[in-house]
């Protein structure tokens, strides 16, 4: 099972994804609220996998996922997106994201992705 990271501005959100994973034998590292805190969580923690939010204050998931990239060419990153958001995920893929989960959250479908990108 994998260290993972949840990156995601609302406290809900972060807390449904954590319960999940949680479910699923993952262990949860750390979490940040804003992009900006994720590239130094990151960082400071070396998780196998992040959860990255798309829409976040000060920096968003995209320009995280960048700078987590540069750091790190390795590092596995699942975007998280709403529905109707295509356009950010398929810039996000192409920007180095390993996946995409789509809000709401459905626990089979996270789990899934999460182990396939893990596996990877």
């Amino acid at each position: 099972m994998g260290r993972i990271l949840i990156v995601d501005d609302t406290m809900f959100m972060r807390t449904l994804l954590k319960n999940i994973l949680f479910s699923g034998g993952h262990d949860i590292v750390g979490e940040a609220a804003d992009g900006a805190e994720a590239v130094a969580r990151y960082q400071e923690l070396k998780p196998d996998l992040v959860t990255m939010d798309v829409v976040m204050p000060k920096m968003n998931g995209i320009e995280a996922l960048k700078a987590i990239k540069a750091a790190d060419p390795a590092a596995k990153v699942i975007m998280c997106t709403a529905v109707g958001q295509e356009q950010m995920v398929k810039l996000a893929v192409k920007t180095g994201a390993r996946g995409y989960i789509v809000k709401p959250f459905q626990a089979p479908k996270v789990l899934e992705e999460v182990k396939s990108v893990l596996s990877a």
